[in-house]
């Protein structure tokens, strides 16, 4: 397991290990899982309140199949921390956090000034995401 490098959030780092998705049904008293590429974030939905933590495994930085997993959990409601680790590149990074990652462990340590420029890139955005910052059009166009 990589270290954690970037966390945001004010919780108690969890330290559990995670276990598998096929392996976590099973398993009743798991409160962290790990989603590989293949595996359907919906298959844990019944269970997000007895879950703190869901790692999202990303082997390589061109399978973007875990964000479409955090957008999943997040928007079913889960609170927990989602921690993207793999192979997680300066360019994902303010990706990730908008589709719901709150913690990183990339395999190889990156540079924080890199990764805090990255988080920081962009003030407006063009569509709802799950960090709920405010579309660009939405302040144009206020209801």
């Amino acid at each position: 397991m990589s270290d954690v490098q970037f966390r945001f959030r004010d919780d108690e780092l969890v330290t559990d290990p995670a276990v598998t998705v096929d392996a976590f049904a099973e398993q009743t008293n798991a409160t962290a899982v790990r989603i590989e590429p293949g595996d359907d974030a919906r298959e844990l939905l019944p269970y997000l309140d007895r879950l703190r933590l869901i790692e999202v495994n990303f082997p390589a930085w061109t399978d973007g199949r875990g964000y479409s997993s955090a957008r999943v959990l997040r928007e079913a409601g889960f609170t927990g921390e989602i921690r993207a680790v793999g192979d997680v590149v300066i360019d994902m990074l303010s990706h990730l956090k908008r589709c719901g990652f709150d913690a990183f462990a990339p395999e190889r340590p990156l540079n924080p000034d890199d990764a805090q420029a990255a988080f920081d890139r962009w003030d407006d955005v063009y569509q709802a995401a799950a960090d709920q910052r405010q579309p660009i059009w939405a302040k144009r166009h206020p209801a």
